[in-house]
């Protein structure tokens, strides 16, 4: 009897394993083609094949700048209006794939989240400044969620997802691990630990694909190797993490007051869209690092910063343009704008502290990283994942200790003045 009873649960093992290496490979496949689909949408509105949105706009005629990214909203709203208007039946499944996970049996609406998915790439692909990595993780939820209701039982479901989720976010950011703690710490109380298993080997299994198709392994972001912190730049790390603790809750109700804005002007979706990406393409004008989610700038930052006075520049005009984007109902995530926020405040308080050269010359990269992983726990009040997710981007093992200690400060202070989180919010 015993025999049969644990022959049972050695099968039970293989075909949850076996279903998480399919989700790992599907997701990661989902997101190469997302992927491969902005780069086909940016060389036909844009004439750029470089995959740079900032090199793009830069290289566009100014009123060419100014007015793709209204373009591209108004389109994306077109869209969401009309499936909206059209659409004969509400579905009781949600587009939110934490929402599926959290409050619902995991179901997906397929239409709702198809269409979400099409305007995110439309949005993003035409400069406006909203992560594009939010509509990645959404379809490989959504592979996840189909292929659940088709194949599994339905107290399954949950779990499929979020291995999928887990699955994209690996594949998008590059950052198995981090992803896997992102969506245990979303499903803390309705799945239990043990369930882990499956969603990390969907995500590490999501990297390895993603590897293969990129043609290779490199950390997200090329930074210098570092050495270990001296005792003074913890001091600096733990500061920062003090700074974005007050920072993350601003930048939390500076974007809730940007959707209320929007929201009184009372305008249909097409305009509304329209109006953010514009607010983004009179910026461009300025500096045309604000289009995009900010990869290649924070890029520029962990390699050669630029002077003081440039950072502060963009990262206020990015900050305006970010906050036009989600403020307009623009799809997409707000995750990388966040990193790319963490990343420029720290660059500014890192140049600062490179004026005593006890210091250390690396200080302002060193800062800029520390404020990427502060930043991102003070918005979704998870330290570990944040800590984790820089370190998995960079490769960065020896700042690991001074991060996880500066984003466990910053998720303290952030949670004292707001206990809602940016999930919280949506």
């Amino acid at each position: 009897m015993k025999r049969l009873v644990h022959l049972h649960h050695y099968r039970a093992l293989l075909r949850r394993l076996f279903i998480a290496l399919f989700l790992g490979v599907s997701a990661a496949l989902v997101v190469w083609l997302f992927h491969r689909s902005m780069l086909g949408l940016e060389w036909l509105l844009l004439d750029h094949g470089s995959g740079s949105l900032v090199a793009a706009a830069a290289a566009l005629p100014s009123w060419r700048r100014a007015l793709t990214p209204a373009l591209g909203g108004l389109a994306a709203g077109l869209l969401l209006w009309l499936y909206q208007r059209y659409q004969p039946l509400r579905s009781a499944a949600p587009t939110d794939y934490m929402e599926a996970i959290n409050t619902g049996d995991g179901r997906l609406d397929v239409g709702a989240s198809l269409v979400k998915s099409l305007a995110s790439l439309l949005v993003v692909s035409s400069g406006s400044a909203i992560g594009r990595e939010g509509a990645m993780i959404l379809l490989a939820a959504l592979v996840g969620s189909i292929f659940a209701q088709r194949f599994t039982h339905a107290r399954e479901w949950k779990l499929w997802v979020a291995c999928a989720a887990a699955a994209g976010m690996a594949s998008a950011y590059h950052a198995p691990l981090a992803g896997s703690l992102f969506i245990a710490e979303i499903l803390f109380g309705s799945l239990m630990l043990a369930s882990l298993g499956p969603v990390v080997i969907a995500a590490v299994t999501a990297l390895l694909i993603t590897n293969l198709l990129n043609g290779g392994q490199t950390p997200l972001y090329i930074v210098e190797p570092f050495s270990a912190p001296l005792p003074i730049q913890y001091l600096l790390m733990a500061l920062l993490g003090v700074l974005a603790g007050v920072c993350g809750p601003a930048f939390l109700w500076a974007m809730e007051s940007s959707r209320r804005f929007f929201l009184r002007l009372n305008l249909i979706p097409p305009l509304q869209l329209a109006l953010g990406g514009l607010v983004v393409g009179l910026l461009s004008l300025l500096f045309p690092e604000v289009w995009g989610n900010g990869y290649s700038v924070v890029q520029i930052l962990l390699s050669s910063p630029p002077s003081v006075l440039l950072v502060a520049a963009i990262l206020i005009c990015k900050l305006l343009a970010v906050l036009a984007s989600s403020g307009s109902g623009a799809p997409g995530g707000v995750f990388t704008p966040t990193l790319f926020v963490g990343a420029a405040l720290g660059s500014l308080i890192g140049q600062l502290c490179a004026m005593w050269p006890e210091l250390g010359s690396t200080v302002p990269i060193l800062m800029a990283l520390t404020g990427m992983a502060t930043l991102l726990a003070a918005t979704t009040h998870a330290p570990i994942m944040a800590a984790l997710m820089v370190f998995e981007m960079t490769g960065e093992y020896t700042l690991l200790p001074g991060m996880l200690l500066a984003s466990v400060i910053a998720t303290t202070i952030a949670r004292g003045l707001r206990p809602r989180s940016v999930y919280h919010n949506a």
